[in-house]
């Protein structure tokens, strides 16, 4: 029991990995990055307290030199593309999608080609080459493009396909309630999906695990997970928390 939540079918899990020799990969991605706020401040600190390598996914038509600023001394955050805006430009019955076929290609492109530019200019030590498309939505006939960009893999939600035009480094577990509460989801609904996801990777996917944030819409319930996960987590023999840099290395 850590702050009131039951983490025993987490570490049940754990420890069987223990037994048996292995070493669960997490990784950790948030979304939305725009600006220096208190939220972001708390987020890392968090993560810095708990020795946590940290994605942040910047929106680079909203973002400034503040951002970059703020995340020079910061060794452990890398910087990922994450869209252009985060506009939507799907029709009204359409689930949200800026990086879709309702516009041309190459204006599409073009966008992500400027964000990419954008972001390796102003976060030159952090800056990861990785798409995170906004709504983790992307016209697959886009994909086939981005290496010419330079993106070397792309972040979505779910588990990886193979195939591909370029690697997946995707995220799994969502601790944000998006179609209820907009807040923290339930610590009991959350431990059983990443016991799915650890049970998945017993049985043979080498793919890391990702856990993925919103500071920005954090509530009391998402950072009483958060920090519970990481003190869960953190002590136990058969996890490693890795940064984006260097699962994309493996």
């Amino acid at each position: 029991m850590i702050d009131g939540m039951s983490f025993e079918p987490l570490q049940r899990e754990l420890d069987r990995w223990q037994a048996a020799g292995r070493v669960a990969r997490f990784w950790l991605r948030d979304d939305d990055a725009i600006e220096p706020t208190p939220h972001l401040e708390r987020l890392l600190a968090v993560t810095g307290e708990s020795a946590v390598p940290l994605t942040l996914a910047v929106i680079p038509g909203l973002t400034g030199e503040a951002l970059a600023a703020r995340l020079a001394a910061e060794y452990a955050v890398s910087v990922a593309v994450h869209g252009w805006s985060h506009t939507n430009h799907a029709g009204p019955e359409r689930k949200k999608q800026e990086l879709g076929s309702d516009r041309p290609a190459d204006v599409v492109l073009g966008e992500l080609a400027e964000g990419f530019r954008l972001l390796e200019r102003r976060h030159p030590d952090r800056f990861l080459p990785v798409l995170v498309p906004p709504w983790n939505r992307i016209d697959a006939a886009l994909i086939p493009a981005l290496p010419g960009l330079g993106f070397a893999a792309l972040s979505v939600y779910g588990r990886a396909k193979p195939g591909g035009p370029l690697p997946l480094l995707n995220t799994h577990v969502d601790i944000i309630d998006w179609h209820g509460t907009r807040g923290g989801r339930g610590g009991e609904e959350l431990v059983a999906e990443l016991v799915a996801e650890l049970r998945d990777r017993f049985a043979g996917s080498d793919e890391p695990i990702g856990v993925l944030t919103h500071h920005l819409v954090h509530d009391a319930a998402a950072w009483n997970f958060l920090s519970a996960l990481f003190a869960a987590t953190g002590r136990h023999p058969a996890v490693r928390w890795s940064g984006a840099p260097a699962l994309l290395q493996t």
